[in-house]
């Protein structure tokens, strides 16, 4: 069973970040140790950091970075008739756009790192409400697949759609938190599309889980079938949390509410 991890890179062409299981295992480990012991020990007796400007900065960051994926990733689409939404393999590895291939899946691989900040500031900030398990859960195990999906298959290929979908969403996502940073209790009040970016990421894990079924039903498809069902089952457990969060978040609040106004 060992042997597995003695079997070559899906890609000779290794990245830093992505040339053995140490630097994420490593980065991985600081960001919990960080998040669960370390950083609720040091914020214990001092007072939630504002980090308005750091945030508006972060922020921006992410909404730029996401946008650049997004038009690097249609870039290679429309300019690589390989590309078929059927059925999605890695391109060759002497193929001309391969760099550019390359270069979008480990962008979006260090983007899920980044990420791992937003839970940094919420200890900062002693956002501990936000720290779910759900959110520790979509958090670590992004980045962890990814390194394994490139370790053994390679950039490319099937998860493209979970990167086009993804950094879709993570464009609204921190724009959403772009405006609310460091907002007036008026403004934030007036952004009603909050709960509509959690929709957008249930119908995004839709997607990803009905386009992986469309490819394991397509004829002749070479795609690899390990990350077809990496990405169903990933895609159906995250559907599952994040459709349980959106009813403890905004369903039952309501239902509690009309309840209530209905004894009075």
């Amino acid at each position: 069973m060992l042997g597995i991890f003695n079997r070559p890179y899906g890609d000779p062409n290794l990245m830093p970040l992505a040339i053995g299981p140490m630097p994420i295992l490593t980065i991985l480990s600081a960001y919990l140790l960080f998040v669960l012991k370390l950083g609720p020990w040091f914020m214990a007796n001092r007072k939630p950091f504002q980090l308005r400007g750091t945030l508006k900065v972060y922020n921006a960051v992410q909404v730029l970075y996401n946008i650049l994926i997004f038009i690097l990733c249609m870039y290679i689409i429309l300019t690589t008739p390989h590309y078929k939404f059927s059925c999605l393999t890695p391109l060759a590895l002497d193929h001309e756009m391969k760099k550019w291939e390359r270069l979008l899946v480990y962008s979006y691989y260090l983007n899920k790192i980044l990420d791992l900040m937003d839970t940094v500031f919420f200890v900062l900030r002693k956002s501990h409400k936000q720290i779910t398990l759900l959110h520790l859960i979509h958090h670590t195990s992004m980045p962890a697949i990814g390194y394994n999906l490139i370790r053994f298959f390679g950039y490319g290929g099937h998860i493209i759609v979970v990167g086009i979908l993804n950094v879709l969403v993570h464009t609204i996502m921190y724009t959403y938190y772009f405006i609310s940073a460091g907002s007036s209790p008026a403004v934030k009040q007036s952004l009603w599309w909050k709960q509509y970016i959690t929709i957008m990421q249930m119908v995004q894990f839709v997607l990803m889980f009905s386009h992986s079924i469309w490819t394991l039903m397509t004829p002749n498809c070479q795609a690899n079938r390990i990350t077809i069902y990496v990405v169903l089952v990933a895609s159906f457990l995250m559907l599952v949390m994040f459709s349980n969060f959106y009813i403890q978040a905004y369903i039952m609040p309501k239902a509690e509410k009309s309840a209530n106004d209905k004894l009075k």
